[in-house]
């Protein structure tokens, strides 16, 4: 279950709107239309993000892999795609995780979706792995990414979301959320450069005291 102190149901998506609520520790979720939920959300400050040198080692195992962005609802939609995610899920945290219907309402259907960004992460041998998000002029929200587990590419899943920061980045976005940290298993995204966190009132940058909230 995601950790969520407040939840709202919006009807203005204006960017204006959606950066004021992200700033306030909301983040759209992929229940219903216009449905968010208040969390200990992350994100980064991109006027501060470097890549150190773990990112860059990262970054050079998937540097064969070219990221693309395209619209939500998504024109090249086929079937593989939401059996690549559901397989992903279903492996990774449980078989009703995520459902393939979902997946599929989620990038095509524009009147049930919250989300209008796709991140296609691209081989030579086609697309091995995307990610859900939202976009305003302001941020990018990094939110459901899916991959292909039996990639024998090192790093994959951690290469995609560094792809996005440095993306997000060079359209001189002002923040790339990252979704929340509840759980021990998301202290992954705290090893970023110009990272914050929402505890409820305000944004902090104190990632012991996060360590000692979700470990």
């Amino acid at each position: 279950m995601y950790l969520s102190w407040n939840k709202k149901t919006i009807t203005d998506f204006s960017d204006k709107n959606i950066d004021s609520l992200y700033n306030e520790g909301f983040l759209f979720t992929r229940t219903g239309r216009g449905e968010m939920y208040q969390t200990r959300s992350l994100r980064i400050d991109l006027k501060k993000f470097k890549l150190n040198s773990e990112n860059r080692r990262v970054l050079k195992h998937t540097e064969n892999i070219k990221l693309e962005v395209a619209s939500i609802p998504y024109a090249d939609y086929d079937w593989g795609i939401h059996k690549l995610g559901k397989d992903f899920y279903a492996t990774k945290f449980g078989e009703k995780t995520f459902s393939a219907q979902k997946i599929r309402e989620l990038i095509t259907d524009k009147d049930k979706s919250n989300f209008n960004k796709l991140l296609v992460y691209k081989k030579d041998t086609g697309a091995i792995g995307y990610c859900i998000g939202h976009e305003t002029n302001e941020l990018l929200h990094y939110c459901y990414p899916f991959y292909n587990l039996n990639s024998d590419i090192k790093n994959l899943g951690l290469g995609m979301m560094i792809k996005a920061i440095v993306s997000a980045q060079e359209d001189n976005k002002k923040y790339i959320y990252l979704g929340s940290a509840s759980r021990p298993t998301d202290t992954y995204k705290l090893h970023f450069e110009g990272i914050e966190w929402f505890d409820g009132k305000i944004w902090q940058t104190d990632l012991k005291k996060i360590k000692n909230e979700i470990i």
